[in-house]
């Protein structure tokens, strides 16, 4: 990519997990999926298809290998998160909040919690914790 764009963190984010089965493999992950296996049986996706999506965030620093071994079988490959990918739980929240509220007859599959059960939101809140309303928010490209 090139043009003025080229170093703007939103499309190079866009760009890494923009597409559907990267969220979703991410929110798979994210519910605690580590094996190849349980993620095409979770999401019912094309071997292909996961295999290329999880390579592409093991490359990007979201996923990590780690080794593991079933009795009697040879070793495989396991992916868990990075900080950099249980980071991305805030985005994948606040998308989902998003649909919840603006698009007609969807529903969650995911309710966020906090360690202690409250159900949480995700929320602009100033420099003093403040909540802002949304749309006080507005972007400073200065």
């Amino acid at each position: 990519m090139t043009g003025p764009d080229e170093n703007c963190s939103l499309v190079k984010a866009v760009e890494l997990v923009g597409e559907r089965w990267t969220f979703l493999v991410l929110r798979e992950a994210l519910a605690g999926a580590t094996r190849f296996s349980e993620f095409r049986a979770r999401l019912g996706i094309a071997s292909d298809v996961l295999a290329a999506r999880l390579a592409k965030l093991v490359d990007s620093g979201l996923l990590a290998r780690q080794s593991y071994r079933e009795p009697g079988q040879r070793p495989r490959d396991g992916y868990c998160l990075t900080e950099a990918g249980r980071q991305v739980n805030l985005v994948l929240c606040a998308l989902e909040q998003w649909g919840d509220e603006h698009l007609p007859d969807t529903v969650s599959k995911v309710v966020y919690r906090a360690d202690d059960g409250r159900r949480v939101r995700v929320r602009f809140v100033d420099g003093e914790g403040a909540v802002v309303p949304a749309g006080d928010v507005h972007p400073d490209q200065g």
